[in-house]
């Protein structure tokens, strides 16, 4: 999740659309002579106010009353519902999953979601939507989901007993969130398993890491960066202080199962290793219209040789800044295909309480390479296998190491 906090945008990977019966499906049809007055007349309102010029919604007055006239319980049609379905079918017909609109009890439990920061009770792991299925962005370090073995890139087929198939974003995130101590099931498939597999999470608190570094042998700096949170360049400033006390000569920036943050620390970070100036993000808008963000500049670190580490659970901000570093300086990129998440989304409020989380712009890395959907191909691919991580092995940090040790 990255947030771009001078506009309100919501860089968001974490969404999926409800797939709600639609009745406005008909935007492609011809003229049709308008429905008789009915009843349901006296009900709905301002039928003509904001209506397109290019559409002709007969269709959808007619389908009304056709439903008002045969439907066989008649009093169970609802008819704020039938104006929240055709709204989603809207959204639905772009076939983009971060297109969204959210009645308004979904847009409550989205804000929070969004909002939650420092400690929560959980599982402890980001999801999003690929390809139209649940999907698991990247275990948090150290939590139960980590520890059951979740992995980056595992599609959740069912959270329970309940399907994932059509759910919201926030609806699946209600449902594996909970108490400490209570259980989720969550069935998974993965690529290498030859059948669908079921695992057991404990819940638990979950404390939110940021930033973490080490100095590996021949005076490597290790930097794992966990999310691209407000606090973060505070931190990442301490960090390039206690690194030059050190007086380490090399850098590995690990932004493996890194799902985002805000886009300002994005910039911040890219900024130590990026000469002034430099672009770090293209921002393209509808029409081409673009709006360009450049680095600042940091002075410490920029000199030393780097590498940085991605693989699937790297999305939106990671994918920022290491599209930048190899835009720009031709830093290597090690590991595996980064998730691809590169779409702007902007967050409308209605007067009822609901909301629409609308796609206004796509990121591009500065040689103008579109990231979303598409991801970062690393240009060293080294795989971490099950057995790997079972056995406490990371070969993708191995051939960082080795790769520094050979060419600097």
């Amino acid at each position: 999740m990255l947030i771009k906090k001078t506009k309100k945008y919501y860089f968001i990977f974490i969404t999926i659309i409800l797939i709600a019966t639609a009745f406005i499906t008909g935007f492609y049809f011809g003229k049709f002579q308008q429905p008789r007055i009915t009843p349901s007349d006296t009900i709905i309102i301002n039928r003509e106010l904001g209506q397109p010029e290019t559409v002709d919604f007969s269709l959808f007055w007619q389908v009304l009353k056709s439903l008002e006239e045969n439907y066989v319980d008649k009093d169970k049609i609802d008819y704020k519902e039938v104006l929240y379905g055709a709204i989603s079918g809207m959204t639905e017909s772009l076939e983009d999953p971060y297109t969204v609109f959210m009645k308004p009890e979904k847009t409550e439990s989205f804000l929070e979601s969004v909002e939650t920061g420092g400690s929560f009770e959980g599982v402890g792991m980001e999801i999003g939507i690929k390809k139209g299925k649940l999907t698991v962005i990247a275990p948090l370090e150290n939590t139960p989901a980590e520890r059951a073995g979740i992995k980056a890139g595992d599609k959740i087929l069912k959270i329970d007993d309940i399907s994932t198939e059509d759910i919201l974003l926030e609806e699946a995130v209600n449902l594996i969130r909970g108490k400490k101590g209570t259980k989720v099931v969550l069935t998974i498939s993965r690529e290498g398993l030859s059948e669908p597999k079921e695992i057991t999470i404990i819940r638990d608190v979950i404390q939110i890491p940021v930033i973490k570094w080490e100095e590996l042998d021949n005076k490597i700096a290790y930097i794992k960066i966990y999310h691209f949170t407000g606090n973060l360049p505070e931190k990442f400033k301490n960090v390039v202080s206690e690194i030059l006390s050190h007086k380490s000569e090399k850098i590995i920036l690990d932004l493996r199962n890194n799902p985002g943050g805000y886009l300002e620390t994005a910039v911040d970070i890219a900024s130590w290793f990026i000469p002034r100036g430099e672009l770090v993000a293209i921002e393209e808008f509808r029409d081409q219209q673009q709006d360009f963000y450049r680095s600042k500049g940091y002075k410490g670190i920029a000199h030393l040789p780097l590498v940085v580490l991605i693989n699937k659970g790297s999305a939106s901000a990671s994918e920022i800044v290491a599209g930048a570093l190899r835009d720009t300086r031709n830093i290597t990129l090690i590991g595996e295909k980064s998730f691809g998440k590169g779409s702007v989304q902007t967050l409308k409020k209605f007067q009822d309480g609901s909301s629409l989380k609308v796609t206004v712009a796509k990121w591009l890395t500065p040689s103008g390479v579109s990231i979303n959907e598409e991801g970062l191909t690393p240009d060293i691919e080294v795989e971490l296998t099950d057995e790997d991580f079972n056995n406490d092995l990371d070969p993708q940090l191995e051939k960082a190491i080795e790769f520094l040790n050979s060419n600097f």
